[in-house]
């Protein structure tokens, strides 16, 4: 693999063995899926911080460990990774286009700083924190790139490092180019910078090219989608990053893993019923602790970690009770329990809303146990492609070979008949916060779905054994 070099900043192709000079000059730690990695002296200045250290203690993939118990990397480990892809990424571009482009030190050291510090304000629990807990105490919207941003210029003030000013600026926006707060770019930017850590063009970035093969390999998951592919054919066309015509199946691929991720790791039923009862954990703490105080002051923010469900476990206080029981349950595994679920018919998803426990609960029909709104759980599960109902691969622009100048893009059936024509599921799971109340809850959702569709959505009705299950 490549290495920094202190002369000239320069990175060796991927994989290929650093020289021993560039060893001796270089501090490196070995990741578990790209090898070596080497650290530029810069970059250690923000990773030896306790801003960034506090990226230990959040677990990349929440609680999806207590489903794939291998799950336990850290986001620390993915900005290691998604640091080194960018630089990888970015002296490509620089070996085969560097003097038609004008990619000089300057851009790789603001690509690099980029790519390791994009999650370093990110929230506890994967993305739960960010969607669905601070949604319910918050007015305004929250997000951990913005926070990111914050974190930063806090880092540079408290630790004093010694940085470019325009670096840090730019570093910032590149960050912030995938978000719904992506600042507009000058003409005389070098646009296509902006596609590599955060691509809010297409989606192709490394941040992807890391987490996917991450995930995959600490569950235990088989991951045929090959980056290094990608990166070795990719090529810049009127400022944009653009990639081979026959590497559309690959790219393809990576769009297809992710998706499969969502589906069989991220949103893994259990998971969702564990994330359901951390959610209402912190809701009943939050009066006490001010858990979302922290996300306001990003000199207090990089004290909010995994941890904070073992500070409600051991607090010997009445005010956390509800929610100590709430953990103690997850200890024991006596989840929500999943009651049944659908997906939404293609022809209904543009007008779809969330379901609600109110939905169900005024689908129950009369007689029997009368079912409240906080008897019930849902969680509406969308996976995509990453562009919602559309195709993300519209967005990406091919060339023919290394001799053309043109970039084009490629339509689905130009390709196969094979490929979806739909890019987005959306599911529907309802759970019951009490095991007695199974049959009640699974009979109101089959109302609700006939109520609404006229016809049962669920593949089939909820097991008898659950719903005598107490």
């Amino acid at each position: 693999m490549g290495a920094y070099c202190n002369d000239d900043l320069c990175l060796a192709p991927m994989y290929n063995f650093a020289s021993s000079q560039d060893l001796r000059l270089s501090k490196h730690v070995h990741d578990n899926v790209h090898g070596n990695i080497y650290l530029d002296p810069l970059c250690l200045k923000f990773i030896d911080t306790e801003q960034f250290q506090r990226l230990r203690e959040l677990k990349q993939l929440g609680f999806a460990h207590l489903v794939y118990p291998g799950a336990v990397h850290s986001r620390f480990e993915h900005s290691l990774g998604v640091y080194w892809l960018a630089g990888e990424a970015v002296q490509k571009l620089k070996n085969y286009q560097g003097l038609e482009l004008g990619i000089d030190r300057f851009d790789i050291q603001t690509v690099k700083v980029a790519g390791l510090l994009h999650d370093v304000g990110h929230g506890p629990f994967s993305h739960l924190f960010e969607r669905d807990f601070l949604p319910r105490v918050l007015d305004g919207h929250w997000s951990h790139e913005e926070m990111s941003v914050k974190v930063i210029d806090h880092i540079v003030d408290e630790h004093h490092i010694e940085i470019d000013s325009e670096m840090i600026k730019k570093a910032k926006e590149m960050i912030l180019a995938s978000s719904e707060f992506a600042l507009p770019k000058g003409s005389g930017e070098k646009h296509f910078l902006y596609d590599i850590v955060a691509n809010g063009r297409n989606g192709i970035d490394v941040d992807k090219f890391d987490y996917i093969v991450r995930d995959c390999r600490a569950c235990g998951l088989g991951c045929n989608f090959q980056f290094q592919r990608l990166m070795e054919s990719m090529r810049v066309l009127g400022d944009e990053i653009c990639y081979r015509a026959k590497d559309y199946l690959t790219i393809h691929k990576l769009f297809s893993t992710r998706a499969d991720l969502y589906r069989t790791v991220y949103t893994h039923p259990k998971v969702k019923a564990i994330e359901l009862m951390v959610v209402d954990a912190l809701l009943k703490a939050n009066d006490y602790l001010k858990i979302s105080s922290f996300i306001q002051d990003p000199s207090e923010y990089w004290k909010l970690d995994d941890t904070i469900l073992k500070i409600i476990e051991t607090a010997p206080k009445q005010e956390l009770k509800e929610s100590k029981d709430l953990i103690l349950r997850i200890r024991r595994r006596d989840l929500y329990k999943f009651c049944n679920e659908y997906a939404v018919p293609k022809d209904k998803l543009e007008n779809f809303k969330d379901v609600t426990p109110q939905d169900i609960v005024c689908s129950q029909k009369n007689g029997g146990v009368i079912l409240k709104e906080e008897d019930v759980a849902v969680s509406n599960v969308r996976i995509d492609l990453t562009r919602g109902r559309h195709n993300p691969l519209e967005r990406i622009n091919f060339f023919k070979d290394y001799e053309s100048e043109d970039k084009f893009s490629i339509p689905d059936d130009r390709i196969s008949h094979l490929l979806p024509t739909s890019y987005q599921d959306m599911i529907v799971r309802v759970y019951s916060k009490k095991p007695e109340l199974v049959a009640a809850i699974s009979e109101a959702f089959e109302n609700f779905q006939l109520r609404t569709y006229g016809i049962k959505a669920q593949v089939h009705a909820t097991p008898e054994k659950k719903k005598r299950r107490l």
